[in-house]
């Protein structure tokens, strides 16, 4: 009897041999998840396998298990897992930068921002005093500061403090003397603000903000690696697995690549190099430059300022100041000659645009330079307030990036800037999307918080944290949550030429998730912005864990 079943025994033993080597060796199995793939037609599965930093399959767990093994295979319990997410506007480096100077963020009155540099100065005695995050309209009055007391307090050290929004900037005496900025000063896109006696109040409003810039102490490359490193482990703890950083020096660029090829940066980083000349000149004249970590391949370019310090370019007046329009940060033939340049290169070209004058200057421009021109996928960044007739401009080689959290942090005083008929056609996310049929979104952070959940939940609900107001701020312009979950990732791959290889989970496409406890997709939205990653993983590698 034992000689009769010994053959059998064997088969049974060289059939199940063949059946292991049969499966494919991969570095991670992931399975018993719900993955939401985000593909073309939103497929959601149990399970993937993942080799060499990208997704070898994907589809149930007893179909990968069937097919892949691995010396890790890790069950996620029924948790959820998304791509990782990607900010298409964002700025890294200036968070970074920022986390090293005064955090003026959230401050309600004047007096408090005082109080924060005072304190910030005992502990840390710097010989320039730099500072980001105020915000006139969170005061009594909603005015603008002025020097006065900075001066009294801080009369041999000079203090720049840019405002929330990076486009206006309140400096003492001595940081304008430094800059070489007096009454006489004259300036074009942008403002010198004086008081009703002609003297300098101390705040800039753009392009003069520059001269004090220069006149900065020139930051290390030790200062700029701990300011991506610091800012990078910000991100992964939201799930941030990629960004567009909306303006960087050759310097800057550099500090990425080398901490990303030195493996201490694992983000992927869609750069775009900020429009000054030596920087052009070297980009330009060369191919686009690409890695697997980093993109090089767009300009970066001002057409105005901010709503919120009213640098924006409005076709008309401002409904709260008289005879005031904003300006454009560029003349016309600078911005044609420049997006000249650029269009004959393979560079993508992402101009800031917030008032309806700045938007449709810019679009008109591209319409007429990209004419004939296929799959430039030119951006205008914000987009925010537009004639009604001017959004027939967008398509999918003119594309709007926005950011949901700019409609939510703007919505209590927005109105009084620019009066009830334009406020229909600001932050208009619904009428970009239906006219376009993408929409990448972004946070523009440091000027908003960092968390994708924020934006996810502005642009599904549009409302406060609070839920304020209870019917949303122009709910007609609302998103669905699955829009909202494109835009935070295959859309922003989209507007970064990257669709193909990150923004949804697919075979062929780099590993980068998150995982979470619960389904964003269908949790009460008021949940959404306290939801936490609990896992972010780049390349297949786990990056972050709650």
């Amino acid at each position: 009897m034992t000689r009769y079943f010994k053959p059998i025994y064997l088969s049974l033993a060289l059939l199940s041999l063949l059946s292991c080597s049969s499966k494919m060796e991969v570095d991670l199995i992931i399975t018993d998840a719900k993955i939401y793939t985000v593909d073309s037609s939103f497929s959601i599965y149990q399970a993937m396998a993942i080799k060499d930093a990208k997704i070898l399959g994907i589809g149930s767990t007893e179909q990968i298990l069937r097919e892949y093994t691995s010396s890790k295979i890790e069950s996620k319990e029924g948790k959820i897992i998304y791509p990782g997410f990607i900010d298409a506007h964002a700025h890294l480096y200036n968070l970074g930068m920022q986390m090293q100077q005064v955090n003026l963020t959230g401050a309600t009155s004047f007096d408090e921002v005082v109080s924060r540099i005072e304190e910030f100065q005992k502990k840390n005695q710097k010989k320039y005093i730099i500072g980001r995050g105020w915000d006139q309209n969170l005061w009594d009055g909603k005015n603008f500061p002025t020097k006065d007391t900075l001066d009294v307090l801080f009369p041999n050290t000079p203090i720049a403090l840019s405002r929330i929004d990076g486009h206006a900037m309140l400096c003492n005496a001595k940081a304008l003397e430094l800059a070489k900025i007096d009454e006489q000063t004259q300036t074009k896109g942008g403002a010198i603000l004086k008081d009703e006696n002609g003297y300098l109040t101390g705040v800039l409003i753009d392009n003069p903000m520059q001269m004090v810039f220069n006149s900065f102490p020139e930051v290390s490359i030790n200062e700029i690696s701990k300011a991506l490193r610091d800012a990078e482990q910000v991100c992964l703890s939201y799930g941030l697995t990629s960004l567009s950083d909306a303006g960087l020096s050759k310097k800057v660029i550099e500090s990425i690549d080398s901490l990303q090829k030195a493996d201490i940066l694992k983000m992927r980083i869609y750069a775009m190099v900020s429009n000054n000349e030596e920087d052009l000149d070297y980009y330009l004249s060369k191919p686009p430059y690409k890695t697997n970590k980093l993109n090089v391949r767009s300009v970066k370019v001002y057409a105005d300022g901010a709503l919120g310090s009213r640098g924006a370019a409005l076709k008309e007046e401002y409904s709260d100041h008289e005879g005031h329009f904003g300006s454009m940060v560029i003349g016309h033939d600078e911005f044609l000659q420049l997006a000249n340049r650029i269009a004959k290169t393979e560079f993508q070209m992402n101009t800031h645009a917030i008032g309806d004058s700045a938007n449709v200057s810019v679009l008109k421009t591209y319409q007429n330079i990209l004419s004939g021109k296929k799959d430039k996928r030119w951006r205008v960044e914000h987009a925010q307030i537009l004639d009604e007739t001017d959004f027939q401009y967008f398509n999918k080689n003119i594309l709007p990036s926005v950011q949901p959290t700019h409609a939510t942090s703007d919505m209590y005083w927005a109105e009084d800037r620019i009066g009830s008929k334009r406020i229909q056609h600001a932050y208009a996310y619904k009428q970009l999307l239906n006219q376009v049929g993408i929409l990448p979104l972004g946070t523009d952070f440091p000027v908003e918080q960092v968390n994708p959940m924020l934006t996810f939940y502005a642009a599904v609900s549009r409302q406060d944290t609070d839920g304020f107001p209870a019917g949303g701020f122009q709910k007609q312009n609302a998103l669905s949550r699955k829009e909202a979950l494109k835009g935070m990732t295959i859309w922003a791959a989209y507007a970064n030429f990257e669709d193909h290889e990150k923004g949804s989970l697919e075979k062929g496409k780099w590993a980068d998730f998150i995982v979470l406890d619960e389904d964003l997709l269908h949790i009460h939205i008021q949940k959404v912005p306290n939801l936490v990653v609990k896992e972010t993983y780049i390349d297949g590698k786990l990056v972050f864990l709650h």
